[in-house]
Formats: C-alpha cells, structure tokens, sequence
C-alpha cells in the first residue's frame, strides 16, 4: 500500500508493517497506525510514520545500541494488552528529540519507551512508572 506522508513523500510499504497501538503515543490518542521506516539502513535512527497523518513522524532509537544501563519491567497489564507471550519477539525504541538549531543537543525518552510486539503487530507507549527514568537523556556526551 502507498501512503503519503510530509517528511519523505509518499511511500511504499507491506500493510504488514504496520503496528496497531494498542497503547497510544501520549497526546497523539486517536492515531493508531504507525509503521517503522528504516530509510537509511547504516543510519542510527529509524522513524516511526503514522499512517493516518502524513505530518507525524518520530524519530527513534534502540537505546540497547548505546552504552546505557536501562532495564524495563512491563506491568502485567501492559503484557496483556500487547499480547506478550515471548520476550524475543519485542522490539524497544525510545522516541528523540532532535533540535533544528543544535542536533548534539538530541534527547532520548528513557521513561516512556515504545515496545513493539513483533508477533502480534501490537505496539505501545508505556511510561516506566518508578523508574527513576528521564524523559531527556542526552544522546551525546557533551565535554564541559
């Protein structure tokens, strides 16, 4: 199927690529298709496009390539909703946030990751309550 999107035109992609969030995005509650783009295959971040609006697209990242302690332990509701039967089959990407003016400014979500559950094509976001988490971990070590 083609879908049409601001950031990279309109595109080809396998409608079973397409993840069903059954946990919303926060503030983006009414959009639930999204699908990963991997447009540069050496590059470190993928992008998540929502396939119902052309304009939202997030870039993201697997924090597990970078030199980060991070354990998540999902609530047993959280398993049941995405439908969690086998660990191997999920997928965890943390949304960034790059700045326009300063990219070695970019910031990674730590507290709320989204996981993908590769078998079912369920995904959420889901905020790691307790955690001691930040929303905005640095991507890069900046030398002070």
């Amino acid at each position: 199927m083609k879908i049409s999107t601001i950031r990279f035109g309109e595109i080809e992609i396998e409608e079973s690529r397409i993840f069903k969030f059954a946990l919303p995005i926060i503030g983006f509650n009414e959009l639930r298709d999204f699908v990963i783009l991997d447009l540069n295959k050496e590059g470190f971040f993928r992008w998540l496009q929502s396939v119902e609006d052309p304009a939202l697209a997030f870039p993201i990242v697997s924090v597990f390539r970078l030199d980060v302690d991070y354990t998540i332990d999902l609530p047993d509701e959280v398993v049941q909703i995405l439908k969690i039967t086998n660990p191997d089959s999920l997928l965890v990407m943390n949304i960034a946030s790059i700045p326009q003016d300063n990219p070695q400014g970019t910031t990674i979500n730590l507290l709320a990751p989204i996981i993908f559950n590769l078998d079912e094509q369920l995904a959420g976001q889901v905020i790691l309550s307790g955690s001691g988490y930040d929303i905005s971990f640095p991507l890069f070590k900046t030398n002070n």
